[in-house]
């Protein structure tokens, strides 16, 4: 087994690179094609996700099979293999299986736990087994990986440690207030009727909103969502089915929108949703001019304007700021003014002193005045010290004026990559935000169920597990041919034997030729049982090549059988259901 894994998640990379290198449907179709037609690798599936975009192959050369598949991963995402090699993972061989199993369990999932991943790993396999792209090494991967996750989820609690994205999106939404108690009565609008879309309708019909509108490119999927969502049995819910040109009127009566589309570009700019929330806040639907890091609004920091225009401040000549005493990042203040040495003691000011003294004077045509003039300001600054021990603080900088923000009329779920909304849609008043950005800093804080350990120790088993039957899968076709070499000695012996005694009768001529079968029998048994059993252990496909060698077997034989094994006739059989 050669197996190889190379990608991006979450966990690698920043929102911001995952949605530029996204691959379309189109694009996952050309990446696997061309990576079986490159050099190094076999089989070929891509898993494609909201949050990972991994390539699995099956390669005969580990460096080569690298460079061929980032460089394809590169080519087909559009992003420049320069940029996006930092962010990419390389798993080989088992630590290549260990990971698709922890993926299948939902352990690297941004929600840990949730089982939606388990559906998506099985369209990748349906889509490399229809592409033919997957040979007996993925098939017999990506099956077991379902098997796993499968029994994660039924043999544990990790279903308790997270949920779907969606169901975490909506917590995110509500704010801490229960879902259900939050989306009751509410009008959504799903944006998209693929899967991820299908189960946020489904949550927000079980949560108990009024009315589900389902907006999307082909009108029929939309009115199928729809029909499904009217007849739900107990969770039944108003559904009914618009085409995407009256997405932005229906906007202005929903309530709380979830996008996820399979678009490449913004379907929701910050203008229509502005639009969309116009009159509804009591405010102007404008952005809203949020404070970072100390920042003030316009009126405050007019208003501190004006106050130091009253009272005007020396500057200072300044030399290395790693040498001077004080906070350069005083806001609005000169280093070297009064606001800046308020409140210091006599024996730092006298080292701002000497600091200003042996200082370069700034070139900045505000800041240029003479040594002399500061060192005559810190003269008198400090005799103020001496007398009264400290200098008395006059004055200090503006507190940080936070505008209030109306209380949310539209909430908007993105879980679409690359995104569907656009981010400036954030600094909206009346409306709430959370794309994958959001939940991917969200579910950084998210507590780990206890039985995550137990899911581990279960992926554990079954990577070796796993590694175990495909190195004994890996020798069976040398003991096969060994076989096959045998019965034909045994053949060419009866035949010789009975050109030899021609008067044996068919009694004698069967006895015969069954003695001489289980002697080779008896004497095959034993090497290829303990054959088997040696090459299942890590390490151990050097015994397949001892074998061949010990028995002289053709190559080309082997092979023949390898061929056969693999065949697709073979393969047919892991195509059914999982």
């Amino acid at each position: 087994m050669s197996l190889l894994v190379v990608g991006l998640s979450h966990r690698s990379a920043p929102v911001s690179v995952l949605e530029r290198a996204s691959l379309s449907e189109d694009a996952q179709v050309k990446l696997a094609q061309d990576t079986v037609a490159a050099e190094p690798a076999t089989e070929a599936a891509v898993l494609a996700t909201c949050n990972r975009i991994e390539l699995y192959a099956d390669v005969d050369k580990f460096h080569a099979g690298v460079a061929e598949l980032s460089t394809l991963l590169a080519r087909h995402s559009g992003v420049g293999l320069d940029e996006l090699t930092p962010y990419l993972y390389v798993h080989y061989e088992d630590r290549a299986v260990h990971h698709l199993f922890s993926v299948a369990c939902g352990l690297d999932s941004m929600v840990v736990g949730e089982g939606q991943i388990l559906g998506q790993i099985k369209d990748c396999l349906a889509r490399a087994q229809e592409l033919h792209t997957a040979g007996r090494l993925l098939n017999d991967l990506f099956q077991q990986a379902l098997r796993v996750g499968k029994r994660a989820h039924s043999e544990t609690g990790i279903d308790r440690a997270g949920q779907s994205l969606v169901s975490f999106g909506l917590e995110q939404l509500a704010a801490g207030a229960p879902v259900a108690r939050w989306a009751r009565g509410k009008r959504a609008l799903v944006i998209g009727a693929g899967s991820m879309s299908s189960l946020a309708a489904a949550t927000l019909a079980r949560a108990g909103v009024a009315e589900i509108v389902v907006a999307n490119r082909t009108f029929e999927r939309a009115e199928r969502l729809a029909r499904i969502l009217t007849e739900g049995g107990e969770n039944a819910v108003t559904a009914r089915a618009v085409r995407m040109d009256a997405v932005r009127d229906e906007l202005t009566r929903a309530d709380v929108a979830v996008s996820c589309t399979g678009a490449t570009g913004i379907v929701l700019t910050a203008e229509e949703v502005a639009a969309a929330v116009e009159g509804r806040t009591g405010h102007p639907a404008e952005v809203v001019r949020e404070a970072h890091g100390g920042g003030r609004t316009a009126a405050v920091a007019a208003s501190a304007t004006a106050e130091v225009r009253e009272t005007p401040l020396p500057p200072a000549s300044v030399g290395s700021d790693e040498d001077c005493p004080l906070e350069l990042a005083a806001p609005g203040f000169s280093v070297a003014g009064e606001a800046a040495v308020a409140g210091m003691d006599a024996a730092t000011l006298e080292q701002h002193a000497a600091w200003v003294d042996n200082g370069t004077v700034d070139r900045r045509a505000e800041l240029r005045r003479s040594v002399e003039a500061d060192a005559e300001l810190i003269t008198a600054l400090a005799a103020t010290a001496a007398t009264l021990g400290r200098i008395p603080e006059r004055r200090r900088p503006e507190p940080v004026a936070q505008p209030p923000r109306p209380a949310p009329v539209l909430f908007l779920l993105d879980l679409a990559m690359p995104r569907d909304v656009d981010a400036a849609v954030h600094r909206l008043a009346g409306v709430r935000l959370v794309d994958i950005e959001t939940l991917a800093e969200a579910s950084a804080d998210a507590p780990m169920a206890a039985d995550v350990d137990q899911v581990r120790r279960i992926v554990s088993d079954e990577v070796a597990a796993f590694g175990a039957a495909q190195r004994a899968a890996h020798i069976t076709p040398t003991v096969v041919a060994l076989r096959s070499m045998a019965a034909e000695v045994v053949a060419a012996e009866i035949a010789r034997l009975e050109g030899r005694l021609p008067d044996l009768d068919d009694r004698q001529r069967g006895e015969i030729t069954q003695t001489i079968r289980r002697v080779v029998d008896k004497l095959l048994h034993a090497p290829t049982v303990r054959v088997k059993q040696l090459a299942a252990e890590p390490g151990g496909a050097g015994y397949a090549d001892a074998l061949r060698t010990l028995f002289d077997l053709d190559p080309e034989t082997v092979a023949a059988v390898s061929r056969a094994d693999g065949s697709p006739q073979n393969n047919g059989e892991n195509r059914g259901p999982v």
